[in-house]
């Protein structure tokens, strides 16, 4: 069948293949006839590899025990490492809230600074309209008295001017006065 198999095969990339196969199922048949024949071999055991066996055994306790040991140290240092970060876990938060809380303490203080400073912007608002008012208010007494007296001392000139054109001395001294 090898022959027949051999024939059809034409490329020499498929010959390469064939022979790996081949290669393969020999290095599976070897391998198999082998480990039959280190089961075949003398297997006594002794005494001596008894107790070696024994002592390899205790050794492995001991060393499975250091290590349980030393894995449940490493745990509980893990776990008091775990509980200090809670702690300063905490710590933060607590400073977190008090700066929150301060923070908003100081918000507050300077909302109340915007108000008061409000209230005091329209009182001297308040103020200036006042005085302007008053100052009005004041004013016209004086200004409607000064007109008077203004309308009183124009007559007094055209009285005294009247006065001027029949008396001469008259005229003299409002020449002399500037009049």
């Amino acid at each position: 069948m090898c022959l027949l198999y051999d024939t059809i095969i034409v490329s020499e990339d498929d010959k390469f293949m064939n022979k790996v196969v081949r290669a393969a199922m020999l290095i599976l048949l070897f391998s198999a006839i082998v480990p039959f024949r280190a089961y075949a071999q003398d297997s006594s055991f002794t005494q001596q590899d008894r107790d070696r066996l024994t002592r390899l055994e205790e050794g492995l306790k001991a060393t499975n025990q250091r290590m349980d040991d030393g894995f449940k140290a490493l745990n509980q240092r893990i776990d008091d490492v775990n509980r200090r970060m809670d702690d300063v876990n905490h710590r933060m938060d607590d400073v977190n809230r008090h700066m929150d809380d301060g923070f908003n303490a100081l918000n507050r203080r300077i909302s109340d600074l915007y108000g008061l400073m409000y209230v005091l912007i329209g009182g001297m608002l308040t103020l200036v309209g006042f005085v302007l008012w008053d100052r009005r208010t004041t004013l016209a007494p004086v200004v409607r008295k000064n007109r008077e007296l203004e309308e009183r001392g124009d007559k007094i000139e055209r009285v005294l001017k009247e006065l001027a054109l029949k008396d001469p001395n008259v005229a003299e001294t409002l020449k002399h006065v500037g009049l």
